[in-house]
């Protein structure tokens, strides 16, 4: 028993055997009049089953929905259906993110490119609650006329009561006028801040602010050379200098207390460094020191990671592990005892990531007065490191007396010697430091230590202004709260606070918005797609635009909904436009229609009979002129090959071999017109064949009605018509007389540009020849020579369109300088040794060409010029010429040695190579 064929079992039809019944359906209206239901189901595709399992959605059926919406867990790219994720995201950047967590945690500063150096200043300087107090107090016309004071104060105040996790700095940096896009040093910036502010500052009435920088920052050393004879001091000993931050060695050295030591050692100035000394009136062996005067408050370390390599002369980081204490006790350090408490507290580090110099990044690592913890500030980014410097994860235990422990390490050294921060607590080894926790760091550029009694004495009032310009006392607050800001920064924070809520209320209340319309959406399409399918024939239905449905489908806010793109002219359906449309149940086009309006509605029975019987009628008329169109073919191939005997009428050529290629259509197209437009001469008659493109043959008379009858059909109104031409028309008399002139002319002209690539072989070549010295010359320009050479070599069509070159008269007119200086506008081309001989470097554009005296003769005679008018240059050796250079230019002569021209090679050091023009102050040095 054979296995039964289940291949073809629900086999999709294929689209040729879909158009064969459409065909076959219109045929049999053209033959009956008459159009049943059946032929309407046909024809409109009614028949076709609803649609269940298609991948997409089916143009050939009108019942398919499938594809319009994707499945359950998929998405789209755009509309209603993309992730929720992409559609918060189209929303804009989440004003919600920037929402500082509270006034108690500290705001970010913006990084605009390369302004982290920038940012960690400012902020150490913002957190020094004393420094923020004071400068805030400054009066407002001093502010006004100081746009860096004014500039810093409103970062100040917003970086004190700003609800946003971080500020704008781009108004601050514009102000100082720094290039956002160079990485600059810390240590550099704060020293120049200091400085401007210092400047600024002295305009202020208030004694605080005008003060605060020398107060809290400024610190006096002296350089002190003692006479080892006589033990007195120099001059320069007693001078006191004043200073900002202490600059210690980091190269050899392990910790901080080892810098100090090393900052103030004692030098010895023996031997050839020996010390005049006034007293003693002699060199003398002395020692030399730095002596620490008086301290700062706050006193700023930076560490000399940079130092030079002069072998390279470059700069070179130093990433070695550097351990700092967080109590400093500077008390042995001073040379003077008035200062008793100076016990300093760690408040700031400053941080330089990577290990180039010019490139990296900055954060720091400061203190909060207020609440002791620890931030670390990253730009924008703030985060809060606990009760240690680096954070609780590296913290340790505090140490005891009796404890005695070496630097750990808890992460592993490279062997360049790179370490990354850490918190490594253990006991000082020294008696200053002993009860001091310590920290280690490859990175740390900068130090910050506040004098520990400053938490005290300085707690005193500060004169600010309130709303009425009257001077109030301000109590030293550590409180956040923005009414601790002066009147004019707190109103200008309270608005810039407003714009932001209300931002985040505008964002949160579009995002609401748009989620909630978008899943209204979503239900709505599911609903009417799950009723969209007619079940029967005989339910009613109402045919809508498939291109409107795939609109309503996708977008959050649809078109009103519109069908007459698949209206016919008489405002019915059109049958041809039944894959741009599907067929809708009646009551999913009520709610369509209800809701979004628009139409026409077009229901089951809107189906156009005058379309139908038209189209029946085009297709059947197709048909008669394919198969007419068939026959005609067959005597275009016969014409084209020479075997048609009984031609009677000329067509072009090239018309004919392009319509015979042509693919067979149902009615004549545009490539149907003008079969004998190309053979047709402006006069109207017959075009001479000898012409271009006029190339024509014979074809039989039916085979010419057949092409009359189309070109007619397509250009109906073409008042030229399409003109015939029988084979006893005549040639245009006209147009013969001019083709045989131009072919004349061409044979004249061909036959001089012949003669003259003979008289000047190696010019129309473009090839160089050997130039020998003490023989004459000449020059011409070499845009002209260029000119000439495609004149001469021009062929075929472009024999008569080549531009001619201008006379030789005018042209060595242009070579001289019209203000009778005897010097040539433009320089010979330089030479070349190959060989054993000397050629000139051939350039098409620029600069003389050097040519024979026989080429200049022809010259003259076939471009017009005397022979003596030309400019002749002549090569030969001259150690005493001087190289005059061209006319308004400087001499070109230079002090290279020039090569000999025997064939040798020698260098000449005592001839040079030169050529001599006509006038003889034109001389020119040439280089080999």
């Amino acid at each position: 028993m054979n296995r039964p064929t289940t291949r073809s079992k629900n086999k999709k039809p294929k689209p040729s055997d879909d158009v064969d019944k459409i065909s076959d359906t219109l045929r049999k209206i053209h033959a009956s009049g008459e159009i049943t239901q059946d032929d309407i189901n046909q024809l409109y595709n009614i028949g076709k089953p609803v649609c269940q399992g298609c991948r997409v959605n089916a143009k050939d059926n009108p019942n398919c929905f499938c594809g319009l919406i994707p499945s359950p867990n998929g998405s789209r790219k755009s509309g209603i259906w993309q992730k929720m994720s992409d559609v918060i995201q189209s929303l804009g950047p989440d004003p919600f993110k920037e929402l500082r967590a509270s006034l108690d945690s500290p705001a970010g500063l913006t990084n605009l490119g390369a302004t982290c150096y920038a940012n960690s200043i400012l902020q150490c300087l913002y957190m020094n609650a004393t420094f923020r107090r004071g400068f805030l107090s400054i009066e407002v016309d001093v502010l006004r006329k100081q746009p860096v004071l004014d500039q810093l104060a409103r970062l100040f105040a917003q970086l004190h009561a700003s609800k946003r996790a971080f500020v704008d700095s781009a108004p601050f940096i514009k102000t100082l006028e720094l290039d956002n896009g160079v990485q600059q040093d810390s240590h550099e910036f704060l020293t120049l801040l200091l400085s401007l502010l210092e400047r600024c500052l002295s305009n202020s009435r208030s004694v605080v602010a005008r003060t605060i920088v020398q107060d809290l920052f400024r610190g006096s050393v002296s350089h002190v050379t003692t006479c080892s004879r006589c033990g007195k001091d120099s001059e320069a000993s007693s001078k006191i200098e004043d200073f900002y931050e202490l600059e210690l060695n980091v190269l050899g050295l392990k910790s901080l207390d080892e810098s100090l030591n090393d900052y103030l050692r004692v030098e010895q100035l023996n031997g050839e460094n020996q010390y005049f000394c006034e007293s003693c009136g002699a060199r003398v062996d002395a020692s030399r020191s730095i002596k620490l005067r008086t301290l700062p408050r706050v006193l700023n370390i930076q560490l000399k990671r940079y130092v030079f390599l002069p072998k390279t002369t470059t700069k070179k980081k130093i990433t070695s592990a550097f351990s700092f204490p967080r109590e400093l006790d500077m008390r042995k350090r001073l040379c003077d005892p008035a200062q008793a408490d100076l016990i300093y507290d760690l408040s700031a580090i400053l941080i330089h990531k990577g290990t180039a110099v010019n490139s990296g990044h900055y954060i720091a690592h400061i203190r909060d007065e207020k609440a002791g913890q620890w931030w670390e500030f990253d730009d924008e980014h703030v985060s809060n490191l606990g009760d240690h410097p680096f954070g609780e994860d590296s913290s340790g235990y505090k140490s005891k007396p009796s404890q005695k422990e070496p630097l750990r390490h808890s992460s592993p050294v490279s062997a360049a010697g790179d370490a990354t921060d850490d918190v490594l607590p253990h006991l000082a080894e020294n008696g200053d430091s002993e009860h001091s926790e310590i920290f280690s760091s490859a990175d740390a550029y900068m130090l910050m230590y506040n004098l520990r009694q400053t938490n005290t004495h300085l707690q005193k009032t500060f004169t600010v202004l309130d709303a009425n310009n009257i001077e109030t006392e301000h109590t030293n607050s550590t409180s956040n709260d923005i009414t601790s800001l002066p009147f004019y920064l707190r109103d200008e924070v309270d608005e810039l606070n407003a714009s932001y809520v209300e931002a985040c209320h505008q964002y949160k209340l579009q995002k609401e918005t748009t989620l909630h319309l978008m899943e209204e959406r979503r239900q709505e399409v599911r609903l009417i797609l799950s009723e969209a399918p007619v079940q029967s024939f005989e339910e009613p239905f109402y045919w809508i635009s498939a291109n409107w449905l795939r609109l309503w489908v996708d977008n959050i806010m649809p078109p009103v909904l519109d069908n007459t793109l698949i209206q016919c002219s008489h405002g019915k359906v059109h049958m041809a436009e039944v894959g741009s449309m599907k067929r809708l149940s009646a009551c999913a086009w009520v709610k369509l229609f209800s809701k979004y309006g628009g139409g026409p509605a077009l229901a089951n029975d809107d189906y156009c009979v005058d379309c139908l019987k038209e189209a029946a009628n085009r297709l059947v008329c197709a048909d008669s002129y394919r198969d007419r169109r068939k026959t005609m073919k067959e005597l275009a191939d016969y014409a084209l090959s020479g075997n048609c005997s009984d031609g009677t009428y000329y067509v072009s050529k090239a018309w004919l071999q392009q319509w015979v290629k042509r693919k067979i259509t149902d009615a004549p197209s545009e490539a149907d017109a003008g079969p004998t437009a190309s053979i047709r001469c402006p006069h109207g008659q017959l075009m001479p064949e000898q012409a271009a493109g006029a190339r024509r043959l014979l074809v039989p008379e039916n085979l010419w009605l057949f092409f009359y009858e189309d070109a007619l059909t397509v250009n109906p109104d073409d008042p030229l018509g399409c003109p015939s031409f029988h084979i006893s028309s005549e040639q245009c008399c006209q147009c013969s007389e001019k083709i045989s002139e131009v072919a004349c002319l061409e044979d004249s002209l061909r036959a001089v540009k012949n003669k003259q690539r003979e008289n000047h072989e190696k010019l129309a070549a473009g090839k160089s020849f050997p130039i020998l010295p003490y023989h004459k010359y000449y020059l011409l320009p070499s845009v002209w020579l260029t000119t000439w050479r495609n004149y001469v070599n021009a062929s075929g069509k472009n024999t008569l369109s080549c531009n001619e070159p201008e006379s030789l008269d005018s042209v060595i007119d242009k070579l001289t300088c019209a203000k009778q200086h005897l010097r040539l506008l433009e320089r010979p081309l330089d030479l070349v040794h190959k060989r054993g001989a000397i050629f000139q470097k051939v350039s098409l554009t620029d600069g003389l060409t050097i040519i024979t005296s026989s080429d200049w003769k022809c010259f003259c005679e076939e471009w017009g010029c005397s022979e003596n008018k030309g400019i002749s240059a002549i090569i030969e050796h001259d150690n005493d010429a001087q190289d005059k250079g061209m006319c308004g230019k400087e001499s070109l002569i230079g002090n290279e040695q020039l090569g000999s021209i025997d064939g040798s090679n020698n260098r000449l050091d005592e001839r040079r190579l030169v050529i001599r023009t006509s006038p003889e102050e034109s001389i020119y040095v040439l280089g080999l």
